[in-house]
């Protein structure tokens, strides 16, 4: 009677582990569940109850993203230089209108990179003293702005600065209107 009572006991509490670390904490698969928030929210209803254009569909989405959100696409095989397709984990829960959440979730047991996948933290350009930031940094704002090619001759930091305050007033309009009022 005790070994029976200590066993349901010892099984209940591995089930209460394992039940409670299913769930996504805060901040977690952030850029699975935005990816895939916006990618079903642009789909027609009559589109999410077909699998193999729920993946076409996908795959064409995926072609239009960058940086973290692409990397997201070649962990699960939307993109044609994946090395694996998990598309099926992905197609036939949408068509059960399965919450962005839930959906990541089963996929960070598939492949736990895809949780792993952290935006990198937003630049405030209206603030931050451009001279201050990385090289590194200055090129990705470049890169997020699709001027990977502004800069092709810089060698100096100097050079990436200039580029990036000239091209500011195009992208960054508001930002660059707050420098303005600050000098």
């Amino acid at each position: 009677m005790k070994i029976e009572i200590m066993s349901w006991v010892a099984l209940s509490c591995l089930w209460l582990m394992f039940a409670g670390s299913a769930a996504l904490k805060e901040g977690q698969c952030e850029v699975c569940v935005k990816v895939l928030d916006r990618f079903v929210n642009s789909l027609d209803e009559d589109v999410k109850k077909n699998q193999e254009k729920v993946e076409q569909e996908l795959k064409n989405f995926c072609k239009k993203l960058k940086n973290k959100e692409e990397r997201f696409c070649y962990y699960i095989g939307g993109l044609e230089t994946s090395a694996t397709n998990i598309l099926r984990m992905i197609s036939k829960p949408i068509g059960y209108h399965m919450p962005a959440e839930k959906l990541c979730t089963k996929l960070k047991e598939a492949d736990g990179q895809i949780c792993e996948l952290k935006y990198d933290k937003e630049i405030d350009l209206a603030s931050v003293n451009l001279k201050k930031l990385k090289v590194k940094d200055l090129k990705k704002i470049l890169s997020n702005w699709g001027e990977d090619n502004a800069c092709k001759g810089c060698a100096e930091k100097s050079d990436f600065i200039k580029v990036v305050e000239e091209l500011m007033p195009k992208y960054a309009p508001e930002a660059a209107k707050k420098r303005k009022t600050e000098l």
